[in-house]
């Protein structure tokens, strides 16, 4: 059991410290559902992000995730991953 203190202004969200490793499993637990819905948009942009910062396989899971996609879907998810990249 942890026993200690958290100093949660100092702390960092995960997204602003991450690499494509870490991005690449964001993209999957919204791909599968794992933190509740399935998310594509957010699955996409994440894949979208992790490709951006290394992981050559996350460019095949986004190509398969946008298969599931509309046109307006797919606009989104890269609009968001623009947004995330401009603020990190």
């Amino acid at each position: 059991m942890f026993q200690g203190l958290l100093n949660l202004e100092d702390a960092t969200a995960v997204e602003q410290a991450a690499d494509g490793n870490v991005l690449f499993e964001l993209a999957m637990l919204h791909a599968s559902g794992r933190l509740g819905p399935v998310d594509l948009i957010a699955a996409h942009k994440w894949f979208n992000l992790a490709a951006l910062k290394g992981r050559s396989d996350a460019i095949t899971m986004r190509r398969e995730i946008a298969e599931q996609m509309s046109a307006a879907e797919i606009a989104q998810a890269l609009r968001e991953a623009r947004t995330w990249m401009t603020a990190h």
